[in-house]
């Protein structure tokens, strides 16, 4: 699978493997594998989304600070 760059493309690349997961054929090896690829991916996906939010409340926190209206 090639490689997401952003918190979107990991969240709907998650949900294509979900589709993929949701097949009653698919084989036990790769359900795992699927599964491991997209819990990484939500794990990434989580890990910007926490980012974001630190730079937001930074950003919050200097014009609290420095008198800027928010």
């Amino acid at each position: 699978m090639e490689r997401e760059n952003g918190f979107e493309e990991r969240v709907e690349a998650a949900k294509k493997i979900m589709e993929q997961l949701m097949e009653p054929d698919i084989p036990l090896e790769k359900s795992v594998k699927l599964y491991k690829e997209g819990m990484r991916l939500l794990k990434e996906a989580g890990k910007i989304l926490e980012e974001a939010k630190i730079e937001i409340e930074t950003i919050e926190r200097s014009e609290i600070e420095n008198g800027e209206p928010s």
